[in-house]
């Protein structure tokens, strides 16, 4: 198959209850781990989607951590965290490009395509 999957990391893949730190990951949520775990089975590309690695706001302003340094913590942990809980690195970006074919997030809202309307509003009035 063509293209990756993007999963979000937090609240999504590990349980989030507010961020902590690069080094902390919460504990994984078992139905989306199994999900993953499928789609490599099946011979899918699976990255990890996460503003984690994004050297943004992770940061806080009285900090004096480079934040290219702070992501790429955070980039470590997240690929240790995969190789324990899905049992393989998986690559880990903030960046979306033409390659990706779905992304898994708890906070994304689907529109439909060229339209600007969210799916759940257009397929509500399509029935």
């Amino acid at each position: 198959m063509a293209g990756w999957m993007g999963v979000d990391l937090d609240g999504t893949l590990a349980y989030y209850d507010g961020l902590k730190g690069p080094e902390y990951i919460g504990d994984p949520i078992p139905a989306m781990v199994d999900r993953v775990k499928k789609w490599l089975n099946e011979g899918r590309e699976v990255r990890i989607f996460t503003a984690r690695v994004s050297c943004t706001d992770l940061v806080k302003k009285d900090d004096t951590r480079d934040d290219a340094k702070v992501a790429a913590v955070a980039r470590k942990q997240i690929e240790a965290w995969c190789l324990m809980h899905i049992g393989v690195r998986l690559q880990v970006t903030a960046v979306k490009d033409f390659g990706m074919i779905e992304l898994w997030d708890d906070r994304c809202v689907q529109v439909q395509p060229n339209a600007g309307v969210p799916v759940h509003e257009f397929w509500r009035r399509s029935v």
